[in-house]
């Protein structure tokens, strides 16, 4: 029993992490290829363990964030093609050559560095179509194009792009915009002699815009089986079902009875209102439970809601377990997931927090224990 061996950890299921590759998957031509993005611990899942799983699946490219994740799942045995999808420092680009790793280059600072540093790496160039964040303008290629028909060491592996607002299935015309913009920079690129993959599609691109699957689409958020946006939800999660893989656990340590009228927790934002049965869960916000949920989140014991009172503190917050007395101490506790016909998603705590399910997961603390079951 996991709950007799740690205070606080996640479950990865592997089932739904097989489901929702499938899903995915048969969205797509055989012949497209398929990068599961890993980035920032796998989106809070666990880097190493979630890109065993997708190698294993079939995945043919992983993407990271860094070279530090990058040489992270070299080490631990990973030979698939991994791209590094975030900024790397020329320092590092000896350690993209020795581990066989592909970089983004998205500016012309970026491209001068790699020439100047002369290391043989496979790159994946970034365009901005729209988007204004990372990449080169499609005005810019063919100057690029020409310093990189002097320079045989770099090679040109892929070219991408990212879509600014994909997720909503409605927008169709500021993402077709990108499309056309793409299209016409490949264009470009393949007249000057380079015959790399492209890709634009993530999660969302991939469910709402089947002509932007190119070569390789790049499966993130939906992967985790949550979904990109709530508009994408509404219109696909009928025919294309996604299962989330993570539920956070934790246990109760003890439990009192407190009379009404007591306020609770720190600066005492909260009167008990009737006697009440109060536990402690031995995790705050330095786990990723953010202070932002105080008096607001619940959590599941017991199969059943029980309230968060008073603050979030650092490593423990209170519950109200009055309408279960028969949760006691080492009893499971579940934070995001569920236990018996009760649920909690990511999605309902990003909604108390003002923000999205993307930053509740990644948030989680990397130190807290990943079983994968």
């Amino acid at each position: 029993m996991l709950n007799n061996q740690y205070r606080t950890w996640i479950e990865i299921s592997q089932k739904a992490i097989t489901h929702n590759y499938k899903t995915f998957r048969s969205l797509v031509n055989p012949k497209v290829k398929y990068l599961a993005v890993v980035k920032s611990n796998a989106y809070g899942h666990e880097l190493i363990g979630f890109a065993k799983a997708q190698s294993k699946l079939g995945a043919d490219f992983l993407g990271v964030d860094s070279i530090t994740e990058a040489k992270s799942l070299r080490e631990s045995g990973i030979k698939k093609p991994i791209l590094v999808l975030g900024y790397t420092l020329p320092i590092h680009f000896g350690l993209a050559e020795k581990y066989k790793i592909s970089l983004t280059i998205s500016s012309a600072q970026g491209l001068t560095a790699l020439i100047k540093s002369g290391k043989k790496v496979k790159i994946h160039l970034k365009l901005d179509t729209g988007m204004h964040r990372q990449g080169f303008f499609v005005n810019d290629l063919e100057k690029v194009c020409e310093l990189l028909n002097q320079h045989s060491k770099i090679l040109v592996e892929g070219v991408y792009t990212h879509f600014a607002s994909a997720k909503k299935p409605d927008s169709h015309n500021e993402t077709e915009k990108q499309i056309l913009q793409f299209k016409q920079a490949v264009s470009i690129i393949r007249a000057a002699g380079f015959s790399p993959i492209t890709h634009a599609a993530a999660t969302a691109g991939t469910l709402n815009y089947p002509e932007a699957h190119f070569d390789m689409v790049r499966i993130g958020i939906g992967m985790y089986g949550l979904w990109p946006s709530p508009e994408t939800q509404k219109v696909m999660e009928k025919k294309y079902p996604l299962l989330p893989a993570l539920t956070w656990k934790s246990i109760i340590s003890e439990a009192k009875w407190v009379e009404k009228g007591e306020k609770v927790g720190y600066d005492y934002t909260e009167t008990l209102q009737m006697k009440s049965l109060l536990a402690v869960v031995p995790i705050g916000y330095w786990h990723g439970y953010w202070r932002a949920f105080s008096g607001k989140a619940s959590v599941l014991a017991g199969g059943k809601r029980c309230k968060v009172v008073g603050r979030i503190a650092m490593d423990m917050i209170v519950i109200d377990i009055t309408g279960v007395p028969k949760v006691k101490a080492g009893d499971e506790v579940v934070l995001i997931g569920k236990q018996g016909k009760e649920e909690i998603s990511a999605g309902e705590l990003a909604q108390l927090a003002g923000t999205t399910h993307y930053e509740v997961v990644t948030r989680l603390n990397p130190l807290i224990k990943k079983v994968y079951l």
